[in-house]
């Protein structure tokens, strides 16, 4: 079989009060190598920090001269599924990742997150932090949360995801063309994944894979900020894109 040729990885990171761990993030994605000679473009969305963020993101064309950035400042806060949205609008390349802004996901992990797409056998990969791959210890409740909404997003769905809420989520530029996101914070994880089981390419189905990523998830401490309301959010958002959208 003939592999797909795909020549650029579009990464989209959707950025809010991150001065503290921006640059660090960005240092691994830059230099991790990709497969078959993939070139990279890096489209960074400030969502209207409140902090020295947007100066940072200012700073990293001087300071990474080898990488190719798209930089969006927005001036009013909106949420992730808002600066997602912008910045997909903006990307150019073949394949589209979205890349957190935290330390929580590891770069190293774009290898095998590329690989069922390289290989032509995936339209969308989905991480997973909970299938066999080291993580850091953190709230049970959470966890708790994170298997409710996965399931009831995979009975409305008809998939069989373990972990529907994970930021790594990989695309074929063909799908993300056809996703218009409208969910403006977290709702936006339940949106993308309702609209991709449903999505067909050339009247098939999109094939969806899942593999096994790390996972260093922060405290609140240390700047988590999805909280319980985005729980209770996110039901209504899989019902909605499911049922009513």
């Amino acid at each position: 079989m003939e592999l797909p040729v795909f020549k650029m990885l579009s990464i989209v990171v959707p950025v809010y009060n991150e001065e503290k761990y921006l640059e660090e993030v960005l240092q691994k994605v830059i230099d991790q190598p990709l497969p078959r000679g993939l070139d990279r473009e890096l489209i960074l969305v400030n969502d209207a920090s409140q902090d020295n963020t947007w100066s940072v993101m200012q700073s990293l064309t001087a300071k990474f001269p080898q990488a190719r950035f798209q930089l969006i400042n927005k001036t009013v806060n909106e949420g992730k599924g808002a600066a997602l949205r912008d910045g997909f609008a903006k990307v150019t390349g073949d394949i589209v990742i979205i890349q957190d802004a935290d330390q929580e996901y590891d770069p190293a992990d774009y290898p095998k997150l590329l690989q069922p797409i390289l290989d032509g056998k995936a339209d969308v990969v989905f991480g997973s932090r909970f299938i066999g791959e080291p993580h850091r210890v953190m709230y049970f409740w959470h966890q708790l949360a994170n298997n409710i909404l996965t399931t009831l997003s995979n009975m409305l769905t008809n998939l069989n995801l373990t972990d529907m809420e994970v930021c790594y989520k990989v695309f074929r530029r063909e799908v993300i063309d056809q996703i218009k996101i409208k969910s403006p914070r977290f709702g936006v994880e339940p949106e993308i994944t309702a609209k991709v089981a449903r999505l067909r390419l050339n009247g098939k189905r999109v094939r969806v894979y899942e593999t096994g990523i790390s996972y260093a998830g922060r405290t609140y401490e240390e700047g988590k900020k999805i909280g319980w309301k985005d729980a209770v959010s996110a039901i209504f958002q899989i019902i909605r894109f499911r049922l009513m959208d």
